[in-house]
């Protein structure tokens, strides 16, 4: 079956750079290392500028330590030869510039586009949730490193609240598992992975948003994560992870209470006193309503076309 992936993946990828160098692109974008090999290839075949946008630090990152060793060698050998290099937080960025010897990439954060305010009452509607509890929502990949069996844990401490996971992953049914052995499964409720498109109804629908992330290696301590940005946009008022790039926006826009990341009895603490006390839950959420036109794509994305308009060497912009 590993041969058959492998061969598949191969595959895959000999398509898709024949495919890129019949474009005659004049820049190649690698969305991440799996994609740096294949798309400096393409860029070399087709004389195409060469973009490298990191959105992990994969050297130390969950799930990679069989390919860490492997991903050093390419980052190494490919990145200082992009023409223009990307990454998602300032800590990530000083990371690249250091390990590979490399001007300082820019930093675009992985933030969604600005959406009008909206009401929902998706989960509940969906769930056929009857309590008047306030709804605490994680989103995202259910994997390892995210404080996800700590939070279903939790739930059974934090009482007249409902805990939604939205989304898939490798932990989906430990995190069942755990409800179902604390009799609490009626408050720990789960959505499938949901179109991207579809998310923000979803979102919008919840009251807090949370983000327990572990420091379990060098790309979650440097995280500041979509998720967070993604529950601004919803204005929802967020309990997180006490980690220095997630810190630094929590307390810029005064979005919600920070945590000690690892740390059950504080987490707890901070999720009780959220869904206990309605007036502070409105005022984050008002902070995060002010700051999301700040926290969003649209104040980004010029610095993305200023950056092809540099490499292709144009002295005017060029539409985005």
């Amino acid at each position: 079956m590993q041969l058959l992936r492998i061969a598949a993946r191969a595959w895959t990828h000999l398509a898709l750079l024949c495919h890129m160098v019949r474009l005659r692109a004049d820049v190649v974008h690698a969305h991440d290392v799996n994609t740096l090999p294949t798309a400096w290839l393409a860029a070399r075949l087709s004389g195409a500028r060469l973009v490298y946008d990191a959105h992990e630090i994969s050297t130390s990152r969950e799930g990679y330590t069989s390919f860490r060793k492997l991903v050093a060698i390419v980052e190494k050998h490919l990145m200082p030869r992009a023409d223009g290099t990307i990454t998602t937080t300032e800590a990530r960025a000083k990371f690249f510039a250091r390990a590979y010897g490399i001007a300082r990439p820019l930093v675009l954060q992985n933030r969604p586009r600005e959406q009008s305010p909206q009401v929902s009452n998706r989960i509940r509607q969906e769930l056929d949730l009857n309590e008047p509890w306030p709804i605490v929502l994680y989103q995202g990949g259910v994997q390892q490193g995210r404080g996800l069996e700590r939070l279903a844990r939790i739930a059974g401490q934090v009482p007249d609240a409902y805990f939604v996971f939205v989304g898939g992953g490798r932990l989906d049914a430990s995190l069942r598992k755990i409800a179902q052995e604390l009799q609490i499964e009626e408050r720990v409720r789960f959505i499938p992975t949901v179109a991207l498109a579809e998310l923000p109804s979803y979102t919008a629908s919840a009251d807090i948003g949370v983000q327990p992330i572990e420091n379990t290696c060098l790309n979650h301590y440097t995280t500041d994560s979509n998720k967070l940005f993604e529950y601004v946009q919803a204005g929802l008022p967020v309990i997180a992870s006490d980690l220095p790039e997630i810190r630094r926006i929590v307390r810029q826009h005064d979005l919600g209470l920070l945590v000690p990341e690892g740390n059950s009895e504080a987490l707890a603490g901070a999720l009780r006193r959220m869904v206990g006390d309605a007036q502070l839950r409105a005022h984050h959420a008002g902070c995060a309503r002010a700051a999301a036109p700040t926290l969003s794509w649209e104040v980004q994305e010029s610095q993305l076309v200023e950056l092809y308009r540099r490499i292709l060497g144009q002295s005017r912009p060029f539409a985005s």
